[in-house]
């Protein structure tokens, strides 16, 4: 691969194969892993999931988790055989063929692009909750150039900014389940009736608001742990990959219960569900009730940190991924920008530049009358084709388990010749079920349709490869 070349003079830690540094230290991933499985959508959309199908919301986390951590454990069976991967996409070319790897690397690479600039767009809404008259496109540009510098410097100021943003999510949510511990041992009182567990229990129903509403729920549960695959691109800039890999996914069942069940358990004692309302985060509801007078305040900043998480999150996955691109598929106009070369800390500071100047285009995209709504399109678009990356991860996995590269002691999935085909049929299942809602069924669509044509013109590219 084409790197700069005094890059072997800038530092003394390991370096993979590819020139990366392994600059991330063990407690960087395991709570980058944990900050993988908590979306912004837990402290302000979990009232909206909770009214959607009631308490039976629980039981589509578990099933969801279950699956993801399933598909986990397939990636990182793989990325434990060859830890100096910086993305899973890499098994998708080697096992299925390069067509089908083209189009997930940019397929992958458009749609994290996509998630940004979603994100970089909710952090100037939460910006703007204290100033108000700030202009949109400045509070984006100024957080872009924050972040970009904080992934350009190298890759442990990366790991450790991860770490304190996923510390502020994870006391929060501690916070919210210890409050509700607190008023149910004391028999505190709401405004709603007594904090009782008979909250959740009381004239249960497994589908209140009928079986379609539950089905639905499931495409909602999923994308709320979308990026949890993020903790398998961070793993191979570890100093020790194979010893962290397995610790961080092991334990996200764990966190699946803590961080999911327990907030929503803890929200649905403090109310009864059917009474909780859809456009105000329970979080803040909870801590209010706790004494807190500015708990909007508290909540605005945990989501306004876990928006720049995520936009943090994005730049450094996005950056490896136009990397792995420009030196697997190189074109012109990549070559001459220099985006497959490294920066003198084992950086891929060109692509990660590249990538946040495409993100940038978000912040003027709001203020152009008719581009907003196709913008919002393209993003749900974005999601659905987020599935079918998962779904090749898959097959690549069942194709190394029967190639001659399989490393039968290494990090296993178990019973994968019933887990794996599962697991992919459950990412189909979640596909279409977004063809069931009004607000998804048009992304749905534009998924479906750059899943074949691109798809097509990918394995036209490559035709002749082998």
């Amino acid at each position: 691969m084409p790197k700069e070349t005094d890059k072997h003079q800038k530092t003394s830690e390991p370096e993979l194969e590819n020139g990366m540094v392994r600059g991330l230290q063990n407690r960087h991933v395991q709570l980058i892993a944990i900050a993988g499985t908590i979306g912004t959508g837990l402290f302000l959309g979990s009232g909206h999931s909770i009214a959607l199908t009631g308490p039976s919301i629980i039981i589509v986390y578990l099933l969801t988790g279950l699956f993801m951590f399933w598909m986990m454990r397939a990636m990182g069976e793989m990325l434990y055989y060859d830890p100096d991967q910086h993305t899973f996409i890499n098994f998708i070319t080697k096992y299925i063929g390069k067509g089908w790897g083209y189009f997930a690397g940019w397929s992958y690479w458009v749609s994290v692009i996509f998630l940004g600039m979603a994100e970089i767009t909710a952090v100037a809404k939460y910006v703007q909750y204290w100033f108000p008259s700030w202009p949109s496109w400045i509070i984006q540009i100024v957080f872009l150039l924050i972040l970009s510098s904080v992934n350009l410097i190298a890759v442990r100021v990366f790991g450790e900014a991860e770490f304190w943003f996923a510390m502020i999510k994870i006391i929060a949510i501690l916070a919210l389940i210890a409050t509700a511990v607190f008023m149910l041992l004391t028999g505190f009182k709401t405004s709603q009736g007594p904090v009782s567990l008979t909250n959740i229990s009381h004239h249960f129903e497994m589908f209140p608001k009928g079986w379609v509403r539950f089905i639905m729920s499931f495409q909602m549960v999923f994308f709320a742990y979308q990026a949890i695959e993020f903790v398998g691109i961070t793993v191979s800039e570890t100093q020790n990959p194979r010893k962290v890999l397995p610790k961080a996914i092991q334990e996200i069942p764990m966190r699946i219960v803590i961080f999911y069940v327990g907030a929503l358990l803890a929200i649905m004692t403090i109310f009864p569900w059917r009474g909780l309302p859809e456009d105000t985060s329970p979080f803040v509801m909870v801590f209010k009730l706790a004494g807190i007078k500015w708990a909007a305040a508290l909540i605005n900043f945990v989501v306004l940190t876990s928006a720049a998480s995520a936009l943090n999150s994005t730049l450094y996955s996005t950056g490896r991924h136009l990397y792995q691109i420009a030196n697997e598929a190189p074109n012109k106009f990549m070559t001459g920008l220099k985006i497959g070369t490294l920066s003198k800390t084992g950086v891929p500071s060109r692509a990660i530049i590249f990538s946040a100047i495409v993100i940038a285009i978000s912040a003027f995209i709001n203020v152009l009358p008719g581009v907003k709504d196709a913008f919002a399109l393209i993003t749900a678009s974005s999601s659905g084709v987020y599935i079918a990356i998962y779904v090749l991860t898959m097959f690549a996995h069942l194709k190394y388990r029967r190639s001659k590269d399989f490393m039968p002691d290494g990090y296993l999935m178990p019973h994968y010749k019933i887990l794996n085909p599962i697991t992919t049929a459950f990412m189909i299942f979640v596909f279409i079920t977004l063809f069931l809602q009004d607000s998804t069924y048009i992304g749905a669509i534009g998924a479906t349709i750059w899943i074949v044509v691109f798809g097509i013109y990918s394995l036209y590219k490559f035709r002749n490869d082998k």
